[in-house]
């Protein structure tokens, strides 16, 4: 029976998948800052252990715990967005969204490679976004650490390709969750306000997959034995990639500029 690790699986994606690998015969070890009072620790072959992944300690202390119960599956989940213009951040808002997105999931995979090096298996597979391949306007800071996941994970791929350990990344479009409540940080600044509007009015939700629909994405990358770097996920995120690659970056940026912004 193989193990997958999971971070940030309190709610949306991570719990999802944490649900479908376990429903599918895996054990999982399922991490998030408040594991008390967890539904999954109800679940049959199902461990939840306290993870933040902006805490190093924290990091090491559980991934000597899961190591000790066996793990084959990393799925680097844990994440928020920062939403807003870029003269607005503070500091600390910066930090917090890079210590996140990014910092954390190159400390949780940093912890977990010498063991798959010596057992020469293993699996990381890190939710990245579509918003790691295209961007869009008042969000620059969240691009910034999924772009960055995106690159770290091709040049990952190589180097782990020697110890016969795969580098994985889903690229959801938008998910209905509550992504837009606790896993957002929105600030607003009344010169982007009209900005703010056209940027919320082109996601609809009715184009969004389901938690569910993306985890089995997740679960077809940790199945397939596919020499693959890239799994874009959601019939919206699939649509963007594709144009983007039919036009070019640069057509497909001004394109969607105008769209949004009618410039």
């Amino acid at each position: 029976m193989k193990t997958i690790f999971i971070t940030g699986a309190s709610t949306g994606l991570g719990k999802a998948t944490a649900e479908l690998f376990q429903q599918q015969g895996w054990k999982v070890i399922a991490t998030m800052r408040q594991p008390e009072g967890s539904s999954l620790a109800q679940l049959d072959n199902v461990t939840v252990l306290p993870l933040d992944v902006t805490n190093p300690a924290q990091i090491r202390s559980t991934v000597d715990q899961a190591i000790q119960l066996g793990v084959d599956v990393v799925f680097n989940n844990a994440g928020y967005g920062l939403m807003g213009p870029m003269e607005g951040f503070n500091d600390e808002q910066l930090t917090r969204q890079l210590d996140t997105n990014l910092l954390g999931v190159l400390r949780v995979t940093q912890a977990f490679i010498p063991y798959f090096r010596e057992k020469k298996s293993g699996l990381f597979i890190t939710t990245t976004s579509m918003g790691g391949f295209l961007t869009f306007p008042l969000s620059s800071v969240y691009h910034a650490t999924k772009f960055a996941l995106e690159g770290w994970s091709e040049s990952l791929a190589y180097e782990l390709s020697l110890f016969n350990i795969g580098v994985k990344t889903v690229a959801p479009g938008g998910i209905v969750t509550d992504f837009a409540g606790r896993s957002l940080d929105m600030l607003s600044h009344p010169a982007y306000d009209d900005t703010s509007k056209k940027v919320w009015a082109l996601f609809d939700v009715n184009n969004f997959s389901s938690a569910a629909q993306i985890a089995a994405v997740v679960y077809e990358a940790a199945t397939d034995g596919k020499d693959q770097v890239r799994y874009v996920a959601g019939k919206d995120a699939q649509s963007l990639y594709a144009r983007r690659l039919e036009i070019g970056a640069e057509a497909f940026r001004k394109e969607l500029g105008k769209s949004i912004l009618g410039v």
